[in-house]
């Protein structure tokens, strides 16, 4: 009896050893080698020091135990920040600005030993932040809103510099919404309510000019009319005189075609009588 007890005791003592050993195997198997999925890289740190050059995708065997990987995500990724500033003018604007970024992999080594994992609190967040009070503050609140490209290229180069000594870089770069006050949002309604009442004055200007050139030409072409109406009448009464005068002298002509050579015999008590029948002319007087 004692026997069969001692040799069940060593058999639970072996199966536990085995067990351990056993477990011992997969945990320093498993151990053993990694597996970078693609979109991330390795970062390795051996007993605390982080190697320069990562682990790009696929299996790679490790030293258990004394190596420790850290994977980072080198996918694109987005962050939304909502910082508010003042403007030149002191006037108080809050925006919201999304940032598309992605890490360099061969400086995320550099970045994991200086920032860790959580690099968009600590590094991207509080750099959109200054980058948007500093480019702000040099544009009035007018200007925020006129030059707003200017605004946001301004925006963006400063946060590639702050942001680009990490690793961290910059796909796509938007400001999706600027707020201002309600005085300022009042004032500037009332601003474009003038502009529109001035330019609407200006129309009506540039119309009323327009109508008066118009009565001008059209009066100065019914003068031109009228002038060109009246010579073609003074024309036409100098085509009818000339005519007329032509039309009298051809009526004289036709007289002294038609004369027979006969002169009329006149009497008086003084008056001569020429009588022009014979080649000679006698002139008597009538007594």
């Amino acid at each position: 009896m004692q026997e069969t007890a001692a040799r069940n005791k060593r058999r639970v003592r072996g199966g536990v050893i085995a067990g351990l050993i056993i477990l011992v195997l997969i945990i320093v198997g498993t151990s053993s080698f990694v597996v970078i999925q693609s979109g991330t890289v390795g970062v390795v740190s051996i007993f605390g020091a982080i190697k320069d050059a990562p682990l790009e995708k696929g299996l790679h065997f490790i030293t258990p135990f004394i190596t420790k990987v850290t994977k980072v995500d080198i996918k694109t990724q987005k962050v939304e920040a909502a910082p508010a500033a003042a403007s030149r003018d002191l006037q108080m604007i809050s925006s919201t600005i999304v940032v598309n970024y992605y890490v360099n992999d061969l400086s995320a080594p550099r970045l994991v030993s200086t920032v860790g994992l959580d690099y968009e609190n600590k590094i991207i967040v509080p750099a959109i932040q200054e980058a948007v009070k500093a480019v702000a503050a040099q544009y009035s609140a007018e200007e925020l809103i006129t030059k707003r490209q200017l605004v946001s290229d301004g925006i963006k180069e400063q946060l590639k510099e702050k942001i680009g000594s990490y690793g961290l870089v910059i796909e796509i770069f938007n400001i999706t919404n600027l707020e201002f006050s309600e005085a300022f949002n009042a004032a500037i309604e009332a601003k474009q309510t003038a502009q529109q009442a001035a330019l609407k004055a200006q129309q009506d200007l540039n119309r009323i000019k327009i109508e008066a050139e118009q009565k001008v030409v059209n009066a100065q072409a019914q003068a031109d009319a009228t002038k060109a109406q009246a010579e073609a009448e003074a024309y036409a009464i100098e085509i009818i005189q000339k005519q007329l005068a032509q039309a009298e002298a051809y009526l004289e002509y036709q007289k002294i075609e038609k004369w027979d050579g006969k002169l009329p015999m006149v009497q008086g008590d003084s008056s001569p009588i020429i009588d022009m029948r014979g080649n000679t002319g006698t002139v008597t007087t009538a007594p």
